[in-house]
């Protein structure tokens, strides 16, 4: 994988939590540094073929530079890639990941019912396009 595209994005493709965070992310990462996949994917599959068990994850995940945050642990290393003041959220890091993570896992159960289930994944505007993997 070249270096360029060593900061990646897994989300559910059909979740409207996760795609309006895609959205937040693909505008406020003013570097353009970060890539996005669905899980699933093949490049999904390609970095992580013996490392996930068969069960797909339902949440974001965040590859950087070859190590894999899962749940808030996702969240507060992407906050890190934003400028002021979003990037400031990442002092939650403080914040015990027994306290976190639950909090993450409550919200992520939940996000069909509050937020809706789309009938396909989101396809991306041309001009965003090469930010997407497969």
């Amino acid at each position: 994988m070249p270096p360029e595209k060593s900061k990646i994005v897994f989300f559910d493709g059909i979740c409207h939590l996760c795609m309006g965070s895609v959205q937040f992310l693909l505008k406020k990462n003013q570097k353009e540094n970060l890539y996005f996949s669905a899980i699933g994917s093949e490049t999904f599959h390609s970095l992580f073929s013996k490392e996930i068990s068969p069960k797909l994850p339902d949440s974001i995940l965040y590859w950087r530079e070859g190590t894999l945050y899962l749940e808030s642990d996702a969240i507060l290393q992407l906050v890190r890639e934003l400028k002021f003041p979003w990037f400031l959220l990442f002092g939650f890091w403080m914040v015990p990941r027994m306290i976190r993570n639950p909090l993450y896992r409550f919200i992520a159960k939940r996000r069909y019912v509050w937020f809706g289930k789309a009938e396909a994944c989101m396809v991306p505007a041309p001009n965003i396009k090469k930010r997407f993997l497969d």
